[in-house]
């Protein structure tokens, strides 16, 4: 009787270890990638074709997986870094500088994500996301944003978060969304300064 159920078990074992090594792979594909087509522009990563109807499979599988509306090609842009100038991975415990002008777009808004790309909360009172008409600029109409855990004069982004962290940079109603000339862009620089919270968390 033993060898009568034998074969029908080592039948369902070898299809429950390929579906579930087959269901893995793919969910890690996913998290892996968010497409074909993307672009990296010093620490900043974009992948434009995401956001069309031409998307590949991964993109489109990555896009329903992720339950996200993303903007139109005419709508923006969004830039992700998870590194800093030096190629280091964003921490929270550590303070960061954005310098520079942003690329042509008629607003933008900057926030920060865990890993998994949930907005992180800064807390009440705290400014956990900054936008284009919040930002204080230099006569050259440049802008220095400090990023970090501690309270900073000027333009500060809050990240009172432990572990690593992405920085999501949306460019508004910008022509360059649909433009082949992205790879000319020059975006802000990214430029870790210290290490060490002091917040009360």
């Amino acid at each position: 009787m033993a060898g009568l159920f034998r074969i029908p078990f080592l039948v369902a074992l070898a299809l429950i270890i390929t579906f579930g090594l087959g269901t893995w792979s793919a969910v890690e594909a996913l998290k892996a990638t968010a497409g074909f087509g993307g672009i990296r522009l010093g620490t900043w990563e974009a992948f434009p074709q995401a956001q069309m109807a031409t998307a590949d499979p991964y993109a489109k599988a990555h896009r329903a997986r992720a339950g996200k509306l993303l903007l139109g090609g005419a709508e923006g842009l969004s830039f992700t870094a998870t590194k800093d100038a030096a190629g280091q991975p964003l921490n929270g415990a550590c303070t960061y500088v954005l310098s520079g002008i942003n690329p042509p777009a008629r607003a933008f808004t900057l926030f920060a994500t865990d890993m998994a790309d949930t907005v992180l909360s800064a807390g009440n009172d705290l400014p956990g996301a900054l936008n284009s008409w919040t930002v204080l600029r230099a006569s050259d109409n440049s802008f220095h944003i400090t990023v970090s855990p501690n309270a900073h004069a000027g333009s500060w982004l809050a990240t009172r978060h432990s572990g690593p962290f992405k920085l999501v940079l949306t460019l508004l109603d910008t022509p360059t969304a649909g433009s082949t000339g992205l790879i000319d862009l020059t975006m802000p620089t990214l430029t870790k300064t210290g290490c060490g919270k002091s917040f009360t968390s």
